[in-house]
């Protein structure tokens, strides 16, 4: 019987103690976060000062990305997911005592979000170091479950986690988990230590900021495969942040519901279509090419977004109406099921997306570079999710919600269409 390549991933240690250190690093980023959002709200009652907690997050990526992946190149990954977890628990605990000063929240989120710029290039870049190439698909899988449920937990528990814990311990534990993490990627082993310490001391051997950046940008503009991976991740994110501007004005216009159920029937769902395909890919699809793969996502996510506003049209359908009439009053079919079958669609579309864009991304990187693609990739991604951020929700309230969800699957679907039939034939 063929071994489960999932669970022979898991056994490489030093990628399991970075899947440990990355879980609890991602729980406590976005738990911050959150909590951030609820505790600028309550302060000052105000969404501008809470859409200040966001700018301050989002800047350091436009400014500080490229630079971090630059030097994160230069250094010992394993050392720097050390240190940025550390620096971002030292940074975090002054809150314990200023918790209601909102200019020292904008400033520590400002630092702990520099911070980050470096954890970023550090994190999936030193997958490869630790798995072999033949494991490097299901390593991704592993690795974007842990996101993906790192961030529904975070979103799920921040209300439970300030109310329980108070304003003040919430901070305490948001740095111990940070620490957590720390101390797990402090026991990962990797083969490259002794080359990375000889990088870091030898400046003098090393191309200019300048000439660095210009090999990547020549790097991804001639290799097809690269480029079309990381237009797929920043689409993907954008997508996310987008959907997350208009979500409640989705539950609240289109479902009917109330605005605080939408993150649990949304999410949930999604994560766990997420963690259905990362383990089919992981598993079962090495064989498959990965551009394909990522095609099939961009569809399957183009779909899913195009039919969200549109559950209660399906509900009213005759073939609907004949299985309400056989199933129980509470198991009887509506527009909210719709909805939770078509966020598990795009949560599995998702994992179609990331999960082998970033495995090419890595195979067609060496760990010289692999640190700058990604610094490329955050920057990139803070860059082109401006406007649409900004502009999602001024167009929902003024062309209405369903319009502009449904302008982003036909946009979508247009992409994969371009992508498969004229950009990329295979």
């Amino acid at each position: 019987m063929k071994e489960n390549l999932i669970l022979k991933t898991l056994r490489v240690r030093p990628f399991l103690f970075l899947i440990l250190s990355e879980f609890f690093s991602q729980f406590a980023m976005n738990l911050f976060n959150f909590v951030l959002l609820i505790l600028v709200f309550r302060i000052s009652s105000s969404n501008t000062a809470v859409s200040g907690v966001v700018i301050a997050f989002t800047i350091p990526s436009l400014i500080f990305g490229v630079l971090a992946g630059v030097l994160v190149d230069r250094w010992n990954k394993k050392y720097v997911l050390l240190i940025t977890n550390i620096l971002r628990a030292l940074l975090i605990f002054p809150l314990y005592y200023f918790h209601q000063n909102l200019a020292l929240i904008y400033a520590i989120t400002f630092f702990v979000s520099v911070i980050t710029q470096f954890f970023i290039p550090a994190e999936t870049p030193i997958i490869p170091l630790l798995i072999k190439k033949e494991l490097l698909l299901s390593a991704n899988a592993l690795f974007g479950m842990g996101i993906y449920v790192s961030i529904f937990l975070a979103y799920a528990l921040s209300g439970p986690f300030l109310f329980l814990l108070g304003q003040k311990n919430a901070f305490t534990a948001l740095a111990l988990c940070f620490l957590l993490a720390g101390f797990f990627a402090s026991l990962i082993k990797t083969k490259n230590t002794k080359k990375d310490f000889e990088v870091i001391n030898s400046f003098k051997k090393l191309p200019t900021f300048k000439e660095e950046i210009k090999i990547v940008v020549s790097l991804i503009a001639k290799t097809k495969a690269l480029y079309h991976a990381l237009f797929s991740l920043t689409l993907a994110q954008i997508l996310i942040f987008v959907l997350a501007v208009i979500g409640p004005g989705y539950a609240q216009n289109v479902l009917k519901i109330e605005v605080e159920r939408f993150p649990i029937l949304f999410v949930a769902p999604a994560i766990m279509g997420v963690a259905l395909g990362a383990v089919i890919i992981g598993n079962f699809l090495h064989n498959v090419s990965k551009s394909l793969l990522t095609k099939f996502g961009l569809f399957l996510l183009g779909i899913s977004i195009l039919l969200l506003p549109y559950g209660s049209r399906v509900e009213s359908r005759e073939i609907i109406q004949i299985i309400n009439l056989h199933l129980p009053h509470y198991l009887t079919i509506n527009v909210l099921h719709i909805m939770i079958f078509l966020a598990f669609i795009l949560g599995f579309a998702m994992a179609f997306i990331f999960v082998p864009a970033n495995t090419i991304i890595q195979e067609e990187t060496s760990d010289e570079l692999r640190g700058k693609v990604y610094g490329i990739l955050n920057t990139f991604v803070g860059i082109m999710s401006l406007i649409p951020v900004i502009l999602a929700g001024g167009l929902a309230d003024i062309m209405g919600v369903k319009t502009v969800i449904t302008i982003l699957g036909i946009f979508v679907l247009a992409i994969a269409f371009a992508r498969t039939f004229i950009l990329d034939r295979e």
